[in-house]
């Protein structure tokens, strides 16, 4: 329990829970990886959540598999949707849908 309110106190520090990806590390056999936020299922269908956190947890499991080349393309393409500030979801003060941007991370991944 404690765990999980300092990860998310440290999620708030680094911008919000959108932005955070959380990983069970299993240094000798299986670790799972999610958004700090959760599955967040009261948002289900609703385009509501910043998919920055799923897709940064995402990295991060590629980058325990050992895919670290394509681990480093997709938090670079995270990192230019944050600063090119577009496509922002309304966490990140802005009121683009966050599907646009996932939609935009996952064609800065096709471009590099």
């Amino acid at each position: 329990m404690f765990g999980d309110i300092i990860t998310d106190l440290g999620a708030m520090i680094q911008g919000g829970l959108g932005l955070a990806p959380g990983g069970n590390i299993n240094p000798e056999g299986t670790s799972m990886f999610e958004p700090i936020h959760g599955s967040a299922p009261k948002y289900k269908g609703q385009n509501k959540v910043n998919p920055i956190a799923t897709i940064w947890a995402g990295a991060l499991l590629l980058d325990q598999v050992g895919e670290k080349e394509a681990s480093a393309e997709i938090v670079s393409s995270i990192e230019k949707n944050i600063v090119n500030g577009k496509v922002k979801t309304y966490d990140m003060a802005a009121r683009t849908r966050p599907r646009k941007s996932g939609d935009d991370i996952a064609r800065l991944v096709k471009e590099s």
